[in-house]
């Protein structure tokens, strides 16, 4: 771990923070919507979670767009009902963001929260220019991910990156999902060493780690043989993802291994030009387009290799769910992917945008079923329980704790 990359623990390697809970907590924890994918998944949990540790959280989310599906069953399924602010979209809109941002001072100012804590691009700039504003004393952002290459136009990411450093400014502290995203951040010079830190994703794994006991269950569904291997990769059908990649790369291993079956699990506005390019490459009936999947555990149970194409990532929580579920894994190296995946140990990494490289690392592992074992062996160890929502839970309590320390007997004072 880089220096400045450290999360903040004390000599026993706790992290350090009061953890006496007898007053609740107030948070506002803002994301920009709470659609499929790994922020919001987070988000809910988070405060769902930290109930128990004596926090009361109010989760503010915007709206998703109409391909991107939603995780609003989850929430109402851990009891979390979110404040929807429908101006607090993906897009950049001046009139709307201006009247977001009106309305998250007004919010902030009534509830007069200990903590905001945003996630995602524009809640994170919106929500803690709010917060500010608001007087609130503890800013904190987490980057799941971040814009700053691989998203937009040279001209357009200086200007965010330009954004990234003022908001850098005024947050008590920012968070990564990985500690390379860390040091990105840091060598972007947004933060310093002593406000970035890392807080690893927790996940609901439990479900994962007992996966041998689904299996059969998708391939009968599928009526795909038992002997055929399965490939899958989950996640948006959105350009970073690059989709298209994963497909050039199963068509090649097709024309040597016809018996092996594609799996695309998710959703996103690329869909009907990936279903497009998966027929003019011949993919026809071993590519199968699964939409959103509520259940992965029966998608994991039976996959053989799961796969990650993206041009960029925080920590994808599809590689954690599949190492959880005992997986080996051909990735993308980007992002914090290296963090995660344990190259040539837990699985194998290729370089972005090399369909010949993926096809070869996917053939490399589907000609070895004991290197296969032995990956995904070492692989659930590396992720559980480090990434489950129990670890995350005790993490970021000892992090709020210590955030509010300085602050938070005067604050009390004045509720």
């Amino acid at each position: 771990m880089s220096p400045g990359c450290a999360s903040p623990k004390d000599s026993s390697g706790r992290w350090s923070g009061s953890s006496d809970m007898a007053n609740p907590i107030h948070v506002c924890r803002i994301i920009g919507r709470l659609n499929i994918g790994g922020p919001a998944r987070h988000a809910i949990l988070l405060t769902q979670g930290l109930r128990a540790r004596g926090y009361e959280t109010v989760l503010v989310a915007g709206r998703e767009g109409p391909l991107e599906g939603n995780l609003h069953d989850l929430a109402a399924e851990k009891g979390v009902e979110p404040l929807i602010l429908p101006e607090l979209g993906r897009e950049v809109r001046p009139y709307r963001d201006c009247t977001a941002l009106v309305k998250l001072v007004r919010l902030l100012r009534r509830l007069r929260p200990d903590i905001v804590h945003t996630h995602t691009a524009k809640a994170g700039a919106l929500g803690r220019i709010a917060a500010k504003l608001a007087g609130i004393p503890v800013i904190v952002h987490t980057f799941h991910g971040h814009v700053l290459h691989g998203y937009f136009s040279r001209g357009t990411t200086r200007f965010f990156l330009t954004i990234e450093r003022c908001l850098a400014a005024i947050s008590t502290k920012v968070l990564t999902v990985s500690d390379g995203q860390c040091r990105d951040l840091l060598r972007l010079r947004i933060g310093k060493p002593d406000t970035v830190g890392v807080m690893p994703l927790g996940l609901e794994l439990d479900g994962f780690l007992g996966s041998d006991l689904r299996r059969g269950q998708l391939r009968r569904q599928l009526e795909v043989n038992a002997e055929a291997p399965l490939v899958g990769i989950i996640g948006r059908l959105v350009p970073i993802k690059d989709h298209a990649t994963f497909l050039e790369a199963a068509s090649d291993l097709h024309k040597s291994r016809p018996d092996v079956r594609f799996l695309i699990v998710g959703d996103g506005e690329l869909r009907s030009r990936l279903e497009q390019q998966a027929h003019a490459l011949g993919l026809d009936g071993c590519a199968h387009f699964l939409g959103w999947q509520r259940e992965l555990e029966p998608i994991y149970a039976d996959l053989d290799l799961a796969v990650l194409s993206s041009l960029n990532e925080g920590t994808p929580v599809s590689l954690i769910e599949a190492m959880a579920a005992g997986l080996p894994v051909v990735a993308t190296k980007v992002g914090g992917v290296p963090d995660l995946v344990a190259d040539g140990k837990t699985g194998l990494l290729v370089p972005p945008k090399d369909p010949m490289a993926m096809s070869q690392a996917m053939e490399t592992l589907l000609a070895d079923p004991e290197r296969r074992r032995q990956m995904g062996r070492l692989g659930r160890d590396a992720v559980y329980p480090l990434y489950s929502d129990a670890a995350l839970m005790d993490r970021m309590h000892r992090l709020y704790s210590s955030l509010l320390q300085p602050s938070f007997a005067a604050r009390r004072s004045d509720h």
